[in-house]
């Protein structure tokens, strides 16, 4: 049960949860990702994508708002019965601990690729997630506080970017708007893909507990995903408008590339890929600090114990495993796109079948329903 003196998270504090959280390492493939399914038709799956993760996310909400005391892990066993719901909240469990190590290999990467060419990739892998694991130790008032300090360093590089870049842009890529050949089942794939890079929003399932106003968390999410999927979108538009689409397929990291492509009014910086890597280190830093503290606060619930913050070195090993476990950067991407899609299942089939269950049986705050 949650105490007044817990309550601590702000309805605009959520919101720049959720902002900061979904805005991650992803930024820099998406564009790619997108032109793959669609060509010209990016901009079209990236939309698609976002209706399907604020729809996960919607359920969540609604979930929380329903059960305001409780987080997924507990209030999935008042609807469901003990053990069904112990095995979705383990499912939860390792699917966030698959999702936070390749986001942690796939940020080192992009560094030893770019920047640190030198250092071993496990070394950057290690500490990224060390970092990670340290900053889950910290209550929920901090991780609010953090989320909201960092917020501008995440979604104003980015931003800067997509205006600039447009200069450089040409509106006949970006046509037709619905792709040179559009096929049904390539854009559900796509839109599927892109929805995977959100599931860091189910991080509002732990927040809205902690919310001074839990009846007020539909407004967070009604805010958080759009803003940071607005991002998104804005930057599949200026990558395809500046590249076309079949050179950004081409691009691993395309974001990175139309970086490179941006200078600032005046010839002040020439690249701003440099400062863009430096502060995209922040976004990824806020994503991994929340999947890994899903990962800690669901253990704490699932095994009904008061602090988490034993289990922030515990979680370390398995999550650097999961991140070492690909052999190379194209394994790497075809094992992302599986689990993001996959994980669909746990950050929206899930939570879908607990609220229509939980609508069925009239089940709301603190009633509760034998099983």
């Amino acid at each position: 049960m949650v105490t007044k003196n817990y309550r601590t998270v702000t309805v605009i504090e959520a919101t720049a949860i959720l902002i900061s959280t979904i805005i991650g390492v992803g930024v820099l493939a998406l564009p790619r990702l997108a032109a793959k399914a669609d060509n010209s038709g990016a901009p079209l799956v990236t939309v698609l994508g976002i209706l399907v993760a604020f729809g996960g996310l919607s359920f969540i909400t609604l979930l929380g708002m329903r059960f305001p005391n409780e987080s997924i892990i507990e209030y999935g066993e008042r609807i469901l019965g003990k053990w069904p719901a112990r095995i979705g909240s383990i499912l939860i469990i390792v699917f966030f601990i698959v999702l936070t190590g390749l986001g942690a290999r796939e940020f080192s990467k992009v560094v030893v690729t770019s920047v640190l060419t030198n250092t071993p990739l496990s070394v950057v892998t290690i500490v990224m997630t060390v970092l990670a694991a340290l900053a889950s130790r910290a209550n929920m008032s901090t991780f609010a506080y953090s989320h909201v300090f960092y917020l501008p360093f995440v979604y104003l590089p980015g931003l800067v970017i997509d205006i600039l870049s447009t200069k450089n842009g040409s509106l006949l890529n970006l046509q037709p708007i619905i792709g040179n050949e559009p096929q049904f089942m390539p854009i559900v794939s796509g839109s599927l893909t892109v929805a995977g890079l959100f599931q860091g929003a189910f991080v509002m399932s732990f927040v809205i507990p902690a919310m001074r106003r839990p009846e007020k968390a539909m407004t967070a999410s009604a805010w958080g995903l759009p803003v940071a999927g607005l991002l998104y979108l804005l930057l599949v538009i200026a990558t395809v408008a500046v590249f076309g689409p079949q050179a950004t397929k081409l691009f691993v990291w395309p974001t990175l590339e139309l970086a490179k492509t941006t200078m600032l009014p005046g010839e002040v910086l020439e690249r701003l890929d440099a400062p863009f890597l430096i502060l995209w280190v922040t976004a990824v830093f806020t994503t991994l600090y929340s999947t890994y503290s899903i990962i800690v606060r669901a253990l704490k619930e699932l095994f009904h114990l008061r602090d988490h913050r034993m289990f922030a070195p515990f979680v370390l090993p398995f999550v650097f495993f999961a991140a070492m476990l690909p052999p190379n950067v194209i394994q790497l991407y075809r094992v992302i796109d599986f689990v993001s899609r996959t994980g669909l299942w746990i950050t929206f089939v899930y939570p879908m079948l607990l609220l229509c269950v939980a609508l069925i049986r009239k089940q709301k705050d603190g009633n509760r329903v034998a099983s």
